[in-house]
């Protein structure tokens, strides 16, 4: 049921004042039209008796309110959803940003949507493959989770977000796969980037992206990975499809939210975030995952650049506490041109054991996997001892181990953005990198494994 009021009383910023109000709610669509016909588009954001604070979608510059209208339309932000949105680019809002007609709707959904019930989940046992070895080989992504990267201002974590949203797949051969990629605050030179990207690669084929730039309002950055987490509840729940998110960035999501949360004068929380933040990066995060009984999934890797490199700070903090691991971009190794300069020893993915061994990757895998960390962990301990005390101080084997590091960063870290490597790939050229070290040194390898990958006669 459609209400009007002409009762707008104050403007302030994105913010706007409605009295004389009944029967409003929080999060309802509001339109406020112009003498001119022009309507802009917002969204109850507070509801004090019969007064409504309503923000704005878009800039309230040069509104007229004392000749305009606000109206009411009793539902929140919903999104249209189709099996047509593969291979569609739209805004923050869901509006056809490629030049492409609407969408015919198959139906409309709200796009708050609801965390999935932790009875009816089904825990995540199934490898996906992202062609990237550091993730593939050691710290597994594992269908249904939710793995965030951590990366730090500077690095190319979109290049990496690229490159997992192009290669990434489903081993199983009767599975339906797609990506959404959300992008949130970014300039038009990366948006530029992300759609030739996938344009030039064929992956737009099976994606949908969503495109918010720096330049639109905050409380479309708000919208926008909701927006794609319905779209992926759609394609995933509804038709069976296994989906992953990509969300990019989750600074610039929660930068909004202060921003939002400032201009309602409410009390700040750690660093000047809303004290709910945890509540509602959880209210993201949570809607990802497999449902029993139910064909599809999503997973999902949101991707967020730490303020001040700093990972106590509350947004990696958060999402910490959400997930299950995290992937650690290195300043390091991006200014040794390593990429993608995934740190592979702070970066944990707590879901990798269920995902991985015969029947999913290979029966070698777990052993290879954690040989590989302690051999490079052993390394970069011989490689810092090095550099305090000099090689001299170093053992026969500290210098092997030294040279192993040197050489998984540069052949097993370091295969670039383009080059897609099968599980089969990763995990040989793992095997290729521990036949540097005595077979006596690879103590955490089952010695059947070993006969059949390293025998004794190599």
């Amino acid at each position: 049921m459609l209400r009007e009021y002409k009762t707008l009383k104050e403007v302030v910023g994105p913010l706007m004042l409605v009295q004389n109000v009944e029967g409003v709610k929080y999060n309802e669509l509001v339109e406020i039209v112009q003498s001119s016909g022009e309507v802009r588009l917002g969204k109850v954001l507070e509801v004090n008796g019969s007064n409504a604070v309503v923000q704005l979608f878009e800039s309230s510059q040069g509104l007229e309110i004392a000749t305009s209208k606000a109206r009411f339309l009793g539902k929140g932000l919903e999104l249209k959803v189709s099996r047509d949105m593969l291979g569609r680019v739209f805004d923050g809002l869901g509006r056809p940003r490629d030049g492409g007609r609407d969408v015919i709707p198959d139906k409309n959904l709200d796009v708050n949507g609801l965390p999935i019930n932790p009875t009816a989940r089904q825990h995540p046992n199934e490898f996906i493959q992202t062609g990237v070895s550091a993730i593939d080989g050691l710290n597994t992504l594992v269908r249904g989770q939710k793995l965030p990267v951590f990366s730090m201002s500077g690095l190319p974590h979109a290049q990496l977000a690229a490159q997992v949203a192009r290669q990434a797949k489903v081993l199983s051969q009767d599975t339906r796969f797609a990506v959404v990629f959300a992008a949130v605050g970014i300039t038009y030179e990366e948006f530029d980037y992300f759609t030739q990207d996938f344009r030039k690669t064929g992956a737009i084929e099976r994606a949908v992206l969503f495109m918010n730039l720096a330049n639109d309002p905050a409380l479309e950055r708000i919208a926008t990975p909701r927006l794609a987490l319905t779209c992926a509840e759609y394609l995933a729940f509804e038709l069976g499809m296994h989906v992953l998110v990509i969300i990019t960035d989750i600074t610039n999501y929660a930068e909004a939210l202060r921003e939002v949360s400032a201009a309602r004068k409410e009390v700040p929380g750690r660093r000047g975030y809303p004290g709910y933040m945890y509540t509602d990066l959880a209210s993201l995060y949570e809607r990802a995952g497999i449902i029993k009984a139910v064909p599809g999934s999503i997973t999902l890797m949101p991707i967020l650049t730490m303020p001040e490199d700093d990972k106590t700070h509350p947004i990696p903090d958060l999402t910490g506490y959400i997930t299950e691991g995290q992937i650690m971009l290195s300043r390091e190794l991006t200014k040794a041109k390593i990429t993608p300069p995934i740190d592979v020893l702070p970066s944990l993915s707590r879901l990798k054991d269920k995902g991985i061994g015969a029947g999913k990757t290979r029966e070698d895998h777990s052993g290879t996997m954690n040989q590989l960390f302690a051999a490079y962990a052993r390394g970069k301990d011989s490689k810092e001892l090095s550099a305090i005390l000099g090689e001299a101080a170093l053992t026969d084997l500290d210098k092997l181990y030294a040279k192993f590091a040197d050489t998984f960063e540069k052949e097993y870290i370091a295969q670039g953005f383009y080059t897609n490597r099968d599980i089969d790939e990763t995990l040989d050229l793992g095997w290729k990198l521990l036949k540097m070290l005595p077979r006596a040194e690879l103590k955490r390898i089952k010695v059947e494994i070993l006969d059949k990958y390293y025998p004794t006669d190599t």
